[in-house]
């Protein structure tokens, strides 16, 4: 039996999705300017779609991430802080925490604590050292990086000698019917209900171009490739209820110690 063929690395995690922008600057110019003018509603609608148990599920994808008491984090694109409030709460002190997200709107809206560090800019170019974090975290955001090659190299770049990175995300599910679920519940039903809660006139746009850049995404394994092909090792998918994707990784080296001495370590 032949081996299968290496899966390749990714760079954007979706074709231009025309119904929304045409180019690549369109793209950043469309997500920044849809995510300022809905950030009022993020956190209503986002309830309403995990049906209230997006706290605990956060929560338990960070522990299972690795994330413990005393780390250093950075949320990578942090929206209203939904996954940066769980790691404030894990990490034991909200200092430790830094929040990173292209969008001035989502960074207002947020209601993370005043000692938390929140900051302006964007994956592929994040404004920190070399070495600087033991734990990397995003929450459904890498569907709007413009190249998965770029940002990966930046998270391994700011991660200690053995810093680790979650990832959340919602992918496509393997059945026929469950795609047609979720896509009939994102792209339909979310849509309508906005109309009755929303006080922006784009927060249905928003959640149709949720599913529709799900749909697009590359596939599990071409992120997980990618997350290799950037130099993080260990890299693994943990699936929740078919659809709820969690890429783990970990930066080589020891933590504390530079990555040649990994190997001397006790």
């Amino acid at each position: 039996m032949k081996n299968s063929e290496p899966v390749a690395a990714a760079h954007a995690p979706h074709g231009p999705l025309t119904d929304y922008y045409r180019t690549e600057q369109d793209r950043q110019a469309y997500l920044r300017r849809i995510f300022d003018n809905t950030a009022a509603d993020y956190d209503r609608i986002e309830a309403m779609l995990a049906w209230g148990t997006g706290s605990r599920y956060r929560r338990q994808a960070l522990i299972r991430g690795g994330l413990k008491t005393g780390m250093r984090v950075l949320d990578v694109g942090v929206g209203t802080g939904l996954v940066a409030a769980q790691a404030c709460l894990l990490a034991g002190d909200p200092a430790l925490v830094t929040g990173i997200d292209p969008s001035p709107g989502m960074l207002a809206a947020s209601k993370l604590p005043g000692t938390m560090v929140l900051v302006e800019g964007r994956a592929e170019s994040l404004p920190f050292p070399d070495n600087h974090f033991d734990f990397l975290c995003m929450g459904y955001a890498l569907r709007h990086i413009s190249d998965l090659g770029v940002a990966f190299a930046e998270f391994q770049r700011v991660l200690k000698p053995g810093g680790r990175l979650c990832i959340l995300e919602i992918t496509q599910a393997k059945s026929g019917l469950g795609q047609w679920v979720l896509k009939t519940y994102m792209r339909g039903v979310i849509p309508l209900l906005t109309r009755f809660v929303s006080r922006q006139k784009e927060t249905a746009t928003i959640w149709r171009y949720y599913w529709d850049s799900i749909e697009a995404c590359v596939p599990p394994e071409q992120v997980m490739a990618t997350l290799s092909a950037a130099g993080l090792v260990q890299v693994k998918q943990h699936l929740e209820v078919g659809v709820f994707s969690e890429y783990q990784a970990i930066k080589p080296g020891t933590a504390g110690l530079p990555p040649a001495a990994e190997k001397r370590a006790p």
